[in-house]
C-alpha cells in the first residue's frame, strides 16, 4: 500500500467522526408520551408479551433485522493475531457492509480471549440480542470448533464468513470460469494451495456441488496433504489425497485448477506452464496474489485468473455473499445457514453473472462494456441485483430445506 493511500485509510476512519458506524432512533423521542411509550412505564408491555412468547420480540424490538460481527481478533485479515481491539476496524467495516447492501442493522463485537471455550460461552450468553450472527478472523482449526458449538447452542445462524462466504463466492466464479473453459467441476483436477478455514470450506462446497474428493491435491507449508502422512489435523485429514504427489510443482502438473489461499509469490511461471489446457487460477492472496496476473496472463494465453484484488476483473470479494446470505436468513427467520441455501447462493451467483450487465454497474466500474467470458465470472459488488437474486434464493432454500419460521412471501423481493 502506498503512503498515501495508508494516509488516506487513516483519515477516512478518523474523520470527522470516528470509526464507521453509528446508531439511529426508529421511533419519535420529542414529548413526554414518546419517551412514556419507549421507555418506562410503556416499555413494560412488550417486556410481557415477549416474556409469555418469545416470539414476540421480533416482533417488538430490532432483533429481527440485527446481526452481530464478532472476532477473537486471531486472524486479521492476512496480518495475523493482532488481538480483538485491533480487529475492531475490520469487524465495523463488516457492519457497514451489512448496512450498505442489505439494510441489515449490525454491530461489531470483540471478545478478548484466545480460548475456544470462553469465546463460546461469551458468544452464547449473549446470542439472544440477535437475529443471527456472523464470526471473522478467528483462527484455525479453533474457528472450526468455535462455529460448531455455537451452532448447536444457539437457534439462530451463525456463519463464518471467512469459511462460507469465501467458500460460495470462490464457488461460484469457478463454477462459471470452468463453464466458460468448456470444463465441468465433476471432471476439474483441482490443486488448492493452502489447508486453513477459508481452503477447507471451499473445498467442502466444492464437494457439495459435484467435484470428485479424488481429484482435489490440498498443500499446507508441509507440502501436499497425502494419506498416511503425519500431524495432520482432522480438518485437512478430510482432503488427504492417496497419491505420490509431494510438492506443489508435483500437484500442479495436469491441474485444471489452482485454487490460491496462501500467500504471495507462491505460483511460478514454469508451474503455470505445466497446467492443463484452458487452466483456471484463483489467486486470492490479498493484497499479493500466489501469481500476478500480469505475469500469469504473459506464461498462458489460454487462462482465467481471478484474485482478490479490485483493480484486476474477477475479484473473489465476500461481500457479494455474506449480506444478501444473511438478507435471506433473517426474512424467514431461519434456525441456521445449511448447505442447501449456501449452494442456492452459489447457483444465482452463477446464473446473474450471465446476465447482460446494466448501465449503471457499467458507469460504477468505469467500462463502456462487460459480458459473461474470461474477463467476467462473477457479478460486481456494485450491482443492485445481488440483493433481489440472492436473498430470495436463499430464503426458498431455506423454506424448502425446513430451516425457517416464516414461510416465504408470494412478492419476495428485497430492497434497500
Amino acid at each position: 500500500m502506498s503512503d498515501d493511500l495508508m494516509q488516506a485509510a487513516l483519515a477516512y476512519h478518523a474523520e470527522p467522526t470516528p470509526g464507521k458506524i453509528s446508531v439511529e432512533l426508529t421511533k419519535p423521542a420529542e414529548t413526554q408520551l414518546d419517551l412514556s411509550l419507549a421507555y418506562s412505564p410503556g416499555v413494560a408491555e412488550p417486556c410481557r408479551a415477549i416474556a409469555a412468547d418469545k416470539a414476540n420480540a421480533y416482533r417488538y424490538t430490532g432483533k429481527g433485522n440485527l446481526v452481530a460481527v464478532i472476532s477473537n481478533g486471531t486472524a486479521v485479515l492476512g496480518l495475523g493475531n493482532l488481538g480483538s481491539l485491533a480487529s475492531k476496524p475490520v469487524m465495523e467495516g463488516k457492519a457497514l457492509l451489512f448496512k450498505r447492501f442489505a439494510g441489515i442493522n449490525s454491530i461489531d463485537i470483540e471478545v478478548n480471549t484466545e480460548d475456544a471455550d470462553e469465546f463460546v460461552e461469551t458468544v452464547s450468553r449473549i446470542a439472544d440480542t440477535f437475529g443471527g450472527i456472523n464470526l471473522e478472523d478467528i483462527k484455525a482449526p479453533e474457528c472450526f470448533e468455535v462455529e460448531a458449538a455455537l451452532i448447536e447452542q444457539c437457534d439462530i445462524p451463525i456463519f463464518h464468513d471467512d469459511q462460507h462466504g469465501t467458500a460460495i463466492v470462490t464457488a461460484a466464479g469457478l463454477v462459471s470460469a470452468l463453464d466458460v473453459q468448456g470444463k465441468r467441476l465433476e471432471d476439474a483436477v483441482i490443486t488448492c494451495l493452502g489447508a486453513g478455514a477459508a481452503a477447507i470450506a471451499c473445498m467442502r462446497l466444492l464437494v457439495s456441488l459435484g467435484a470428485r474428493r479424488e481429484n482435489i491435491y490440498m498443500l499446507d507449508r508441509r507440502g501436499v496433504i497425502y494419506s498416511g502422512r503425519e500431524g495432520v489435523n482432522a480438518y485437512k485429514q478430510e482432503f488427504a489425497n492417496h497419491t505420490d504427489k509431494r510438492s506443489l510443482s508435483d500437484a500442479i502438473a495436469g491441474a485444471d485448477v489452482f485454487i490460491g489461499l496462501s500467500g504471495a509469490n507462491l505460483l511460478s511461471a514454469e508451474m503455470l506452464k505445466s497446467m492443463a489446457v484452458k487452466p483456471v487460477v484463483f489467486a486470492c492472496s490479498n493484497p499479493d496474489p500466489e501469481i500476478k496476473p500480469e505475469l500469469a496472463l504473459a506464461t498462458r494465453d489460454d487462462l482465467i485468473i481471478a484474485t482478490g484484488r479490485s483493480d484486476y476483473p474477477n475479484q473473489v470479494n465476500n461481500v457479494l455473499g455474506f449480506p444478501f446470505i444473511f438478507r435471506g436468513a433473517l426474512d424467514v427467520r431461519a434456525s441456521c445457514i445449511n448447505e442447501e441455501m449456501k449452494v442456492a447462493a452459489v447457483r444465482a451467483l452463477c446464473e446473474l453473472a450471465r446476465e447482460p450487465v446494466p448501465q449503471e454497474v457499467l458507469k460504477a466500474c468505469e467500462l463502456d462494456a462487460l459480458s459473461y467470458g474470461s474477463q467476467y465470472i462473477i457479478p460486481k459488488p456494485v450491482d443492485s441485483r445481488l440483493l433481489s437474486r440472492l436473498a430470495p434464493a436463499v430464503a426458498k432454500a431455506a423454506v424448502d430445506s425446513g430451516v425457517a419460521s416464516l414461510p416465504l412471501p408470494d412478492d419476495y423481493a428485497p430492497t434497500l
